[in-house]
């Protein structure tokens, strides 16, 4: 997934470098990249347009086959997890996926938060005898989950106003980098709860948290 998203950023960033008209329609479906390559002058550069698309088609191959496999091993292994986890805006089948495989029993965290630490979503607290002195153990932690949760509040954000919004009023003392952490954060709270409560996710609940 991730070479996936590298070629098609190359792809992009070589059709700005070339001065050409970006794509009215995103390539990341297999059905809009026809003629991408023939676009660009330089036979070298139409060359390596060709090697990445050629490179796109396998993956997508590849990465049906696989979310094909898991998603029926989920469904057997637990079909109202992966059902109440791909019921969050932004998480979708290969997130869910992630998310299901990671988090195999929620039990042993005692809270929420010991859960957001566990996703390197919080940094970890220094404490001793019951007084906080800062915060270390940056790379403590689920690295894939913490992938899976920014992911999802980055596509959380996609065609959902009120979303945007909420984002935007978090952006205005922090910063939207730092907004997007916090954002992240909940989400991450969201899933523990979808999966400790069983309960599908609802927006105005979330957004009112």
């Amino acid at each position: 997934m991730r070479q996936r998203s590298e070629l098609l950023t190359h792809i992009q960033n070589t059709t700005s470098q070339s001065c050409l008209p970006q794509f009215g329609k995103t390539i990341a479906s297999r059905k809009n990249r026809d003629g991408v390559a023939g676009r660009f002058a330089d036979p070298r550069v139409c060359q390596s347009m060709e090697v990445d698309l050629a490179l796109i088609d396998h993956d997508d191959t590849l990465l049906n086959d696989v979310e094909r496999y898991l998603t029926n091993t989920a469904k057997v292994h637990d079909v109202n997890a992966f059902s109440r986890l791909r019921s969050v805006p932004g998480i979708g089948t290969s997130l869910a996926l992630v998310l299901l495989d990671e988090i195999p029993d929620l039990d042993r965290f005692p809270t929420v938060q010991d859960f957001a630490a566990s996703a390197r979503l919080v940094k970890w607290a220094k404490e001793s005898a019951g007084q906080r002195h800062g915060s270390s153990g940056a790379t403590i932690g689920n690295a894939h989950l913490t992938w899976a949760c920014s992911e999802a509040s980055v596509l959380f954000l996609r065609q959902n106003p009120p979303a945007q919004r909420a984002l935007d009023h978090l952006a205005s003392k922090p910063g939207k980098a730092k907004a997007l952490s916090i954002l992240a954060h909940t989400l991450g709270r969201a899933v523990s709860y979808r999966r400790k409560r069983r309960e599908a996710f609802d927006m105005n609940t979330f957004l009112n948290a």
